[in-house]
């Protein structure tokens, strides 16, 4: 079928609990995301087949949209006017999603390299094991046996390099004897991307123990990661051999009419293909009840990283542990005893799917919110970042901008737009919390875009663009985004009150908005053009992106929220005073319109 003919497009995103459904209908030139529905996912007894939920997901939209999609448990293909789709997609993270164990000869070297690569495929990594990570060989062996992982990649050494690291690990591997998390009854699949001169004797160790595939070395030269073969290679083994062993997903697999994808590596293919598209430096954040992805692209490399432990339901006390209820405390505008907070947090912790039921309760979720997104922007930057190893030749510039290896690729000041999805960021009652959120977490510098993702729906348009890029890309901008609007941040620090910037803001008709930014204030200036010139002029001590003191010319795009002016300095910190911190944060809700007066 050629592209051309793609009309009607089906696609299902299957969670670990909820199955969602939606149609994409090609209008004149564009395609537009029509109707949608969800049931939950079937993947645990009684059901114990995934499709139960795809289909009952697939008959709601049946049911909205007036158009026949099922025969029986048979999607019809191709359409023809009022009944059928011309293809069906997927993606999926039932059953727990894709879960890897990784090992490399060097922990900062290797060892990264391999997790990159895990983590970008939409893996989560589990452990990650090295000749140097300090723990003996038993309790290596040990927990190659405790973790049962879907699947290891194993990697070490440049090409050509030594090779005594590399098969020391695959000893350890063939030691442990590891059986596979799903189905025992077939061998662990091993992925070997290491040193090309080891791979007789990687084969002989492993061979026969394994379903081994080798493939391109991560690290070829200490100068060059070469990530790609090896993340193709997990997909395909994803959808060979563990896709396989779950409930239902050999039926899911005949009716699909492209590959499945794990959901986070869609999510991260589309954000990929909206960078791209605009040549923006991109950060992306799904926020769930017990995990948060980050997604980057900056300066066209992609990562992706995995805090497992940091989500606002099930893992709600572990942001609490991990932040401390002081990092908690701080984002509340009214006062609370600790012992309190905790019980709530607790309680939110064994009941998942209640919502908040008062003001307080609100702010406490968005207080956490800001934590669990702060911490997991701070593991993405640790892991995103330049190749470690190399001995990089610095130049006198250089050695102003301090960009020695091993540094963040992740440059706030750089950054041209933030996509939030997850419930917290997609449904809260109002879309300044959304954005304000955001930017109490990322702390934007200079000129950022901003948007949600209305209804989750990167994930289904991830898989999509495999097949129609355009596709993809319409509904994106059409029906995915919901541009929230640009925030304005000087970067530095001053005394409260003081002016630290001009602005002027010019609409393609010609229209005009300006004013004046003071240190330690918010303004909220309502804004919905898509398009609009940004004129700023920040005063010397200041930078919105080129320099102290030196005028910016921007363009930003206007939202549901509008402008938001941060005039609170960066790097940003709160008062220490506690009746002082109150009165900053009620003074700057109350500016944002964050909650009913």
């Amino acid at each position: 079928m050629s592209k051309k003919d793609l009309e009607i497009i089906i696609a299902t995103d299957c969670g670990s609990t909820t199955t969602k459904a939606i149609l994409i209908e090609k209008k004149g030139d564009t395609y537009r995301q029509t109707f949608r529905g969800e049931a939950p996912t079937t993947v645990e007894a009684p059901f114990e087949d995934v499709t139960k939920g795809v289909l009952n997901a697939i008959t709601e939209v049946e049911e909205l949209s007036g158009r026949k999609i099922l025969d029986g448990e048979r999607i019809i293909t191709p359409n023809d006017g009022k009944t059928g789709v011309d293809i069906y997609v997927s993606t999926s993270s039932a059953g727990g999603g894709l879960q890897m164990m990784v090992a490399g000869a060097v922990k900062a070297m290797t060892g990264e390299s391999a997790q990159r690569c895990a983590l970008g495929a939409g893996a989560i990594v589990m452990d990650v094991l090295a000749s140097n990570d300090g723990r003996a060989d038993h309790e290596k062996i040990e927990r190659i046996r405790q973790l049962r992982p879907d699947m290891m990649l194993l990697s070490g050494g440049t090409d050509g390099g030594t090779v005594t690291h590399v098969v020391e690990l695959a000893q350890f591997l063939k030691a442990a004897d590891p059986k596979p998390r799903l189905g025992a009854s077939y061998k662990l699949p091993v992925i070997y991307a290491g040193n090309n001169k080891a791979r007789p004797q990687i084969t002989e160790i492993l061979g026969d123990r394994t379903a081994l595939i080798v493939t391109e070395n991560l690290r070829p030269s200490l100068e060059r990661e070469n990530l790609m073969p090896a993340r193709h290679k997990i997909h395909d083994i994803f959808l060979e051999h563990v896709m396989q062993q779950a409930p239902g997903y050999p039926k899911l697999m005949k009716m699909v009419g492209a590959p499945i994808m794990p959901t986070p590596a869609a999510v991260g293919s589309m954000t990929e293909k909206f960078a791209k598209a605009n040549n923006f430096n991109v950060l992306a954040v799904d926020i769930g009840g017990a995990t948060t992805d980050v997604f980057s692209v900056f300066g066209e490399v992609f990562n992706r990283t995995v805090s497992a432990n940091l989500g606002m339901s099930y893992s709600i006390s572990n942001v609490m542990a991990e932040a401390g209820l002081a990092n908690i405390l701080r984002w509340l505008p009214f006062d609370i005893e600790e012992q309190d907070l905790r019980n709530r947090l607790k309680n939110k912790m064994i009941r998942p799917t209640t919502i908040p039921q008062t003001i307080e309760d609100l702010q406490i979720e968005h207080a956490v919110s800001r934590e669990a997104l702060r911490l997991a922007f701070d593991q993405h930057k640790a892991l995103a970042v330049g190749l470690k190893g190399v001995q990089q030749e610095r130049s006198i510039s250089d050695a102003f901008e301090q960009t020695a290896s091993g540094q963040s690729l992740i440059s706030v000041m750089k950054l041209d737009y933030v996509i939030g999805s997850g419930g917290i960021l997609a449904h809260s009652p109002r879309r300044t919390q959304s954005m304000l959120m955001m930017i109490d977490a990322y702390q934007p510098e200079g000129v950022t875009r901003m948007a949600v993702d209305s209804i989750f729906m990167m994930p289904h348009l991830g898989v999509l663009a495999q097949i129609s890029e355009k596709a993809a890309l319409d509904v994106f901008y059409h029906d995915c985004l919901v541009r929230l609007g640009t925030c304005l941040a000087p970067k530095g620090l001053g005394k409260e009150g003081e002016k630290i910037m001009d602005w002027e803001v010019t609409t393609p008709d010609g229209r005009k908005q300006g004013g004046e930014l003071r240190f330690g204030e918010m303004q909220h200036i309502p804004f919905d053009a898509p398009k609009a010139k940004l004129s700023a002029r920040p005063v010397k001590g200041f930078d919105m992106g080129s320099g102290s003191g030196n005028r910016v010319e921007a363009e930003i795009e206007g939202g549901v929220v509008g402008l938001v002016l941060d005039g609170r300095g960066r790097p940003f910190s709160l008062a220490k005073d506690a009746s002082r911190r109150r009165a900053d944060l009620n003074k700057w809700y109350k500016a944002m319109g964050m909650y009913p007066v």
